[in-house]
């Protein structure tokens, strides 16, 4: 490999632990630069999962008192959640480049389009549950396909887990917060496990990014005071864009 790509898959891994600590995202960078670098779409798919993995720790262990107050309804959806996921990471192993390359810019635009409407999803302070309420039936059955969808491509999985969790189980949006990032390490976690075995990982790639995802999600906390959240959200559309775009006229 060489000194540029190196570069460009840090400086993607940095600009990705950026974006998440703003908006979220950061998954269209590392998946973007991979491919664009020679990587096939499932391995890159697969590595993305693993360099945004540490992200998803950090920000749970914030929210560990919001989750240790709900944890019977919490294990309940990590159950559900850890089937979707092999699930959904088995049904992307099930296809080859040629048929994942052509689902991917459908894919990004899909993404694309639920993180642009992510502020208008965001749930609102719904119904009060008490805590340690157990799951809803409902909330149980949309996490077992949101669940999948993380598996099988996990960007925008965030803002899907936010919008779906509020619609089902109300509360405030904290606690939502807290169980969708307690989530997002089980759905990866299911996944990586997977895709490891199934030998589609590009590891170099990921111990490349890593470090850079960790340092921009530090970095990321400074530029969350400077930077309007717009400009991120704005800045992270027209990459899943011009992705989707370049991915459709690649063909």
């Amino acid at each position: 490999m060489s000194l540029i790509a190196v570069g460009i898959l840090f400086i993607a891994g940095f600009l990705s632990g950026v974006v998440n600590a703003i908006a979220g995202g950061g998954t269209f960078l590392t998946f973007g630069a991979m491919t664009m670098l020679g990587v096939p779409p499932i391995s890159a798919n697969a590595t993305s999962s693993i360099a945004q993995f540490p992200g998803y720790i950090t920000s749970t262990w914030a929210y560990i008192d919001d989750i240790r107050s709900m944890w019977r309804g919490a294990i309940a959806f990590a159950v559900i959640s850890a089937v979707g996921a092999l699930a959904g990471a088995l049904i992307l192993l099930s296809l080859d480049n040629v048929a994942f390359g052509a689902l991917v810019p459908w894919l990004l635009l899909a993404a694309t389009a639920l993180f642009a409407a992510g502020p208008w999803l965001r749930p609102k302070k719904l119904a009060e549950r008490p805590e340690g309420a157990p799951a809803t039936l409902a909330g149980r059955v949309v996490q077992f396909f949101t669940s999948i969808y993380g598996g099988f491509f996990g960007a925008g999985m965030g803002v899907m887990m936010l919008a779906t969790l509020g619609l089902t189980e109300g509360g405030d949006y904290h606690r939502l917060n807290a169980l969708k990032n307690m989530l997002s390490i089980v759905i990866a976690a299911v996944a990586i496990a997977v895709f490891a075995s199934g030998g589609v990982v590009a590891w170099t790639h990921a111990a490349i990014m890593v470090p850079g995802v960790a340092l921009g999600g530090y970095a990321g906390v400074w530029t969350a005071r400077r930077v309007p959240q717009g400009i991120v959200r704005a800045l992270v559309v027209a990459i899943g864009l011009f992705l989707a775009f370049y991915y459709f006229t690649k063909g």
